[in-house]
């Protein structure tokens, strides 16, 4: 709990300072893969010839803001569950629930406010322990390309598969930038037992069941 509070901190710092330089988060680059092609289903009909310079993107494409980092993670605040987890390699089957304050965090994998939601268009970013609190992430550093890792909701059955994974560093907030396509970032504190650095596993969604 102490390496997230202390990550929250930095994390505030960073966007307070991006914020008086007049800076934006910097932003990922395009995925090369299919993925980043929306469905057909998505595009929006060109109705006519003289309303395709104005037509606005559907709904379904505009990539999602994120929520800054709590100014206090620390606060009390109410703890929803929005779907479930499965990541059936390292044996991950929890509630998944909403938003990045400690009070949340402590009771499972949280996904970020603002990042896509899941099966959605852009990046959901879900964060959890590695070790305390049961670490539900404690193993995710086992994760490799082609492992799955499954988010449920009221909504359908989605299906990612890892990509690959990188250790960044406490302010690297980027990795919850928003981009075309259809992904998912995980992240915890690295080492194990430490809360020095990050662990972050990336992955593409490969599968949708929609109820």
């Amino acid at each position: 709990m102490r390496g997230f509070g202390i990550w929250m901190r930095a994390a505030v710092g960073l966007v307070l300072v991006a914020a008086s330089a007049g800076a934006g988060v910097v932003a990922l680059g395009p995925r090369t893969s299919a993925l980043d092609q929306p469905p057909v289903a998505e595009v929006v009909p060109q109705e006519s010839s003289l309303l395709v310079a104005a037509a606005k993107p559907s709904p379904a494409l505009v990539l999602p803001t994120p929520t800054a980092p709590p100014t206090n993670p620390h606060a009390d605040v109410p703890v929803p569950q929005i779907g479930s987890i499965e990541i059936p390699a390292i044996g991950v089957d929890r509630p998944l629930f909403e938003g990045i304050w400690l009070t949340v965090i402590d009771r499972g994998p949280a996904h970020w406010p603002g990042t896509a939601e899941p099966g959605g268009w852009g990046n959901v970013v879900v964060a959890a322990h590695r070790v305390t609190h049961g670490g539900p992430f404690g193993r995710i550093g086992e994760l490799v390309p082609g492992h799955e890792i499954v988010l449920r909701d009221t909504s359908g059955t989605f299906t990612y598969v890892v990509t690959g994974s990188e250790v960044v560093t406490p302010l690297d907030l980027w990795i919850v930038d928003q981009h075309p396509g259809r992904t998912i970032t995980l992240f915890a504190c690295h080492p194990i037992g430490s809360a020095a650095q990050r662990l972050v596993v990336h992955g593409e969604l490969v599968s949708a069941h929609v109820l």
